[in-house]
This record gives structure tokens, C-alpha cells and sequence, in this order.
């Protein structure tokens, strides 16, 4: 495949599970810069990476450069944002990238802000497009790739042949809030929320009944401890704005979670205790 119709120099900003486990999975086809905003969130982001990436065949941790400086990603064609899902620490930071690589595409991984808003405000907005991949990064395999109208055309080539370059479907969705698979989960997710705080059933019990009844791999109150409690009620909250439809309005047992601090996994504690 020739250089010009895919991506040989990718950087990842961000520090998260999400960023790690796409740098983990870009490490299989290429060199990566991972970009972290702290010398300890880069700390913790190496050894995230380096685990993540024996979990993905022909990844390579080695090739995995972590730092702090946005300098680095000058010679990179492409930069993936991949930060908590607001819109202004997004748009600042696809500002800060684009600056730095000034030759690069750039993609953010958002999933319900408004991406032609997000492409404005970014300051770059002929370089900026939508690449939704899923948690976790390394086992899912479906990417939701979005090119807003002001993209350059070149784009959609280069990113479809990156994402499966590194072992990913693509699937090309309209440009809405949500995309698919979120526009359609979440009202499910929030319905089983709802369930709970109308039947007063605990949350394995729904749980067991979706995994047993409709074969799924994991309840929806699990999944919502996994994807978090905050990072769920901002999508919802992004959703309902767009759609003014109930079904997408967070319920408010789940932003009770999120008051208390409970956010899931990665807190300890949510639907359940871990």
C-alpha cells in the first residue's frame, strides 16, 4: 500500500483507557506517539500501554513512545484526540495537536458531541474528522468512522485503510450525535436503570435476565459500570440535547451514581462493588 493512502506515523493524545488501548493496537502496523498531559499520567499511560499490548497478536510496547511534549507529534500524519468526552477540553486539544503537527489529520473519538461544532472550534475543521472506536479497544473491533462535509476528501481513504491496518472494522456512519451503536444503546441502557428504580429489582437480577433471556454478553448495568457512570450520563446528556427525546435523558438513579462519586469500575463501585 503506498504511503499516501494510509497512515505511517500516528499519535495518540490522551492518557485514558481508550487512548492506551489504541496505541496498543496502532503499535501492531507502526511507530505511535502517545501523548500524556503529566509526567504521572504518563507514568501510569506506559504501563497501561505495555499491558494492553500483550493482549493484541504482533503488538509491540517498543514501539510505544510516550511524552509529555506536543512538540513530538510534529512528524506525525495523523493524531487521534482521545479525552473525556466535553467539548472544550476536546477542541482545545485538537487545537494544540493541529499547531504541533501541522501536516497531520486529525480524529477525535467522540461520540455524541456535535462533530461539525467540535471540528470548529478545534481550529481545524478541513483535518478534523470522527473515528468512535470501543472499550476495550484491543478486543472490540468495530470502528464507526464519520467525515463531516468541511473534511478533506483524502481522509476517508487513508483513515478507512489505518483502521484496518491495525486489525479493525470500519463502518461509516452519519454525522449525528450518538452515530449508531450509542444513539441506539443507551436508551436501552437507561430503560434497565429505570426498571430498577420502578421495580426496585437489584441489579444482577436485570442483569442475569439479559444475559440468560437475550443471550447478550453482558447485562446492561454492567456495562454501564464499565463504560462509567459519568462518561454514560454526558452522553446522554449530548444525546437528549440533540433529540429532545426522554429515552435519552440520563435517569436519575444513574446521576445519583455519578453525585456520589461511584462511577463504576474504574471507582470501585457503581451497580456493583469491585
Amino acid at each position: 500500500m503506498a504511503a499516501f493512502e494510509t497512515y505511517e506515523r500516528p499519535g495518540i493524545a490522551g492518557s485514558g483507557t481508550i487512548a492506551c488501548g489504541l496505541a496498543a493496537c496502532a503499535s501492531v502496523a507502526s511507530r505511535t506517539v502517545l501523548l500524556a498531559r503529566s509526567d504521572a499520567s504518563a507514568w501510569r499511560a506506559e504501563e497501561q500501554a505495555d499491558s494492553l499490548c500483550a493482549k493484541v497478536d504482533g503488538a509491540d510496547p517498543k514501539r510505544i513512545k510516550v511524552t509529555t511534549k506536543p512538540g513530538d507529534l510534529a512528524s506525525c500524519d495523523l493524531v487521534i484526540e482521545a479525552v473525556i468526552e466535553e467539548i472544550g477540553p476536546k477542541a482545545e486539544l485538537l487545537q494544540t495537536v493541529g499547531d504541533a503537527a501541522g501536516d497531520a489529520d486529525l480524529a477525535t473519538t467522540t461520540s455524541s458531541l456535535p462533530l461539525d461544532e467540535l471540528a470548529s472550534l478545534g481550529g481545524h475543521p478541513d483535518r478534523i474528522f470522527g473515528l468512535h472506536p470501543f472499550n476495550p479497544v484491543v478486543k472490540l473491533e468495530l470502528i464507526e468512522l464519520c467525515i463531516p462535509d468541511a473534511a478533506r476528501d483524502e481522509i476517508r481513504p487513508r483513515a478507512r485503510n489505518w483502521c484496518e491496518s491495525i486489525g479493525k472494522t470500519v463502518v461509516e456512519v452519519p454525522n449525528e450525535p450518538g452515530f449508531v451503536v450509542n444513539r441506539l444503546l443507551f436508551p436501552y441502557l437507561f430503560d434497565a436503570v429505570r426498571l430498577m428504580e420502578q421495580t426496585g429489582m437489584k441489579a444482577e437480577e436485570v442483569d442475569r435476565c439479559m444475559t440468560l433471556g437475550a443471550n447478550y454478553p453482558m447485562g446492561p448495568l454492567a456495562l454501564l459500570d464499565l463504560i462509567g457512570a459519568d462518561v454514560a450520563v454526558a452522553i446522554g446528556e449530548a444525546l437528549y440535547a440533540d433529540s429532545g427525546e426522554d429515552h435519552h435523558r440520563p435517569p436519575g438513579r444513574l446521576m445519583g451514581l455519578v453525585d456520589q462519586g461511584k462511577l463504576g469500575r474504574k471507582s470501585g463501585a457503581g451497580f456493583y462493588d469491585y
